[in-house]
């Protein structure tokens, strides 16, 4: 089977996902384009001029199965391309626009909103990593075509979820020579993207509530930093500095070495549909404490859960640094890796609609 795989904006959790699947369904002839996470509004809105100028003899080539990332806008590519319309399309949702939360100064854009339900209709098949973020798509769409100014009658969307399928992000398996964890009841880890939608504002603001009640406590930061980032983190600089161990963005071998020393793995986002940086941090040994919000009661139990303020977090983390005895161990992960998945999503991107597997 030839397959093109496209990413139109190519953010480290993406090309993670994409590596892996490349890596793990070997038996496909894998053609992959991607485009730099750069630019966003242009990215979204733009990614087939920027497909074509850059990429048009590979497009212009056959391929047996396309699988799209949700911000490729699939259905102008096909548009452009017409023979590629005669391919299998799997469109993969990371995340959804309708559930994305705005951030400060930001302004509601339709263009995002409409470039995912085009790529929806356009593919055979659509994939989502957990069902909050199938379940915040239809939902999101459904209020979308409400507030349009001619009535726009909810077409096909019943039929397009019953093509929709929950296909989590897979975790590349462990590198034997990396550690497995260790016990380290006060080492807090956050290891996630530097921007608004994490909530770094509520995880800074528990730990200098911490810090100020005179515990002590080795504080680990990293995860991808863009040009802007949210001012908190340059103040948390300064008024963490004697817990701050490690601190931006690192190589993928000293971010793994970080994780698998273990510790506290914490998560205070308003935006999450799958959070696989937890889940790498929970592979490596980390204990995670996430909000009870969004994707994470899917995937861990209320042991490892807050009710998402930041005084439940505040206080979780200092019972766990108080009493280390009654954090709870690392949750088995074993079946979000790609030995256990890589057939589940053999058969989504062979299979027909109602045909089973070709």
């Amino acid at each position: 089977m030839k397959a093109l795989l496209l990413s139109a904006y190519a953010a480290d959790s993406h090309r993670y996902w994409a590596r892996g699947l490349m890596a793990h369904l070997d038996a496909i002839d894998w053609t992959a384009i991607e485009l730099a996470p750069r630019h966003f509004q242009w990215r979204v809105r733009g990614n087939p001029l920027s497909f074509m100028s850059e990429h048009d003899e590979t497009l212009s080539q056959s391929f047996d199965l396309i699988v799209a990332t949700s911000l490729v806008d699939l259905a102008t590519l096909v548009g452009l391309y017409p023979h590629l319309g005669r391919a299998r399309r799997v469109v993969y949702f990371h995340e959804n626009q309708f559930a994305y939360p705005l951030g400060r100064n930001q302004t509601p854009r339709i263009e995002p909103l409409m470039v995912n339900l085009y790529s929806a209709l356009a593919a055979d098949h659509v994939l989502f990593n957990s069902q909050w973020n199938r379940d915040s798509f239809f939902e999101g769409v459904a209020a979308f075509l409400k507030r349009m100014p001619e009535r726009v009658a909810p077409m096909r969307l019943e039929t397009l979820r019953a093509r929709s399928e929950i296909l989590p992000v897979p975790l590349w398996p462990l590198d034997n020579t990396l550690s497995a964890g260790q016990d380290a009841p006060a080492r807090i880890v956050w290891n996630h993207r530097w921007e608004y939608d994490k909530n770094p504002e509520d995880f800074f603001g528990a730990l200098e509530t911490l810090s100020d009640r005179g515990f002590e406590f080795e504080l680990v930061v990293m995860g991808q930093v863009f040009r802007k980032t949210p001012e908190v983190f340059e103040q948390a600089w300064t008024r963490l500095a004697r817990h701050i161990t490690c601190w931006g963005h690192q190589t993928r071998s000293r971010y793994l070495e970080e994780l698998g020393r273990g510790g506290i793995a914490v998560s205070s986002a308003w935006h999450e549909f799958q959070g696989l940086a937890v889940m790498e941090a929970v592979q490596h040994g980390c204990v995670p404490l996430v909000p009870a919000r969004l994707c994470f009661p899917e995937y861990y139990a209320p042991e490892y859960r807050y009710d998402g303020s930041r005084e439940a977090l505040t206080a979780r983390l200092e019972q766990w640094l108080t009493a280390p005895g009654t954090r709870p161990k690392p949750p088995d992960i074993g079946a979000w890796t790609w030995p256990q998945m890589a057939g589940r999503y053999a058969d989504a991107l062979g299979r027909s609609p109602g045909k089973g597997v070709d």
